[in-house]
């Protein structure tokens, strides 16, 4: 059975009267992402800060790595890696130095730095000062000191947040990489397509509360009560079917004649499903 890496029980957080988190329940294994999804102001960034002992919880218990997160200690953050917005670089070290650093600090070798910095495409820029680094490039230096001590549990803000999509999809498949090494991931998003690519469970989040919690594949599903398909002929026209005895035969008739190119089921994105529950747009 897979380690619990995390564990929040009935997580609550009010600020100056007004409740941020309301109930929060969930867990996060090794070799697991969990994506926490929602619009600004849900509640996301809080939630990381009470897990990692930034803040404490007005009501409820959280553990990590076995630990009450109102107690952390040198020894769990040596085991832990944060990336969120206020993660910044030193711009007049070197993007090497940048990482030694830490490796000093960490008492990590210095063979890993060389290591990842080609793990996260950044062998040539080894030598470069990091204030000259694309926002990109430094998002991916941010990403290895985070990962340079090969944490157990990894926290991700908004990680691709402003990035061109090449940026961003060599970041994700970074962090397939690291789920496969085991590591578990806390990733904090308002990107659904992202978290449907990534995660292995999602929280969706609106005003402080988890209003589904699922696989993305789960969750898309609970909510395809009008089954329809879209049938891409070999004609190119393309037709909208609904499940009903009639458009079925119809389907059916179709690809009797081999007259369909391709297709595909009309479920709801994540996206759609966040839109249906909360009646809200994420942005």
């Amino acid at each position: 059975m897979k380690e619990v890496l995390l564990k929040l029980n009935h997580i609550s957080k009010t600020f100056a009267g007004r409740q941020a988190l309301k109930d929060i329940n969930m867990m996060i294994h090794e070799g697991e992402i969990l994506g926490f999804l929602g619009p600004s102001g849900a509640g996301k960034t809080t939630t990381i800060k009470i897990v990692t002992g930034q803040l404490v919880q007005s009501s409820g218990e959280a553990t990590i790595l076995n630990s009450d997160t109102r107690k952390i200690n040198e020894e769990i953050y040596e085991k832990i890696g944060i990336v969120t917005d206020a993660s910044g670089i030193y711009e007049e070290f070197t993007v090497y130095d940048n990482l030694l650093l830490f490796a000093q600090l960490l008492k990590v070798e210095t063979l890993r730095i060389d290591e990842l910095l080609e793990r996260v495409g950044l062998k040539e820029q080894r030598n470069q000062m990091a204030g000259k680094l694309s926002k990109g490039q430094t998002q991916r230096l941010v990403l290895a000191r985070a990962v340079l001590h090969k944490p157990k549990l990894l926290f991700l803000d908004e990680p691709t947040s402003g990035l061109d999509p090449s940026t961003a999809l060599d970041i994700h498949k970074l962090l397939l990489e690291l789920k496969d090494d085991g590591m578990g991931i806390f990733l904090t998003t308002h990107n659904m397509e992202e978290a449907t690519k990534l995660c292995d469970h999602v929280a969706l989040l609106n005003d402080g509360n988890i209003v589904e919690f699922g696989t993305p594949k789960e969750i898309c599903l609970r909510y395809n009560s009008d089954k329809k398909y879209r049938v891409l002929l070999n004609s190119q026209e393309e037709v909208i079917l609904s499940q009903n005895p009639a458009q079925m035969a119809q389907l059916h008739e179709w690809l009797i004649t081999d007259e369909v190119e391709a297709v595909h089921s009309c479920e709801p994105t994540l996206e759609n499903v966040f839109l249906t529950v909360t009646g809200r747009e994420l942005q």
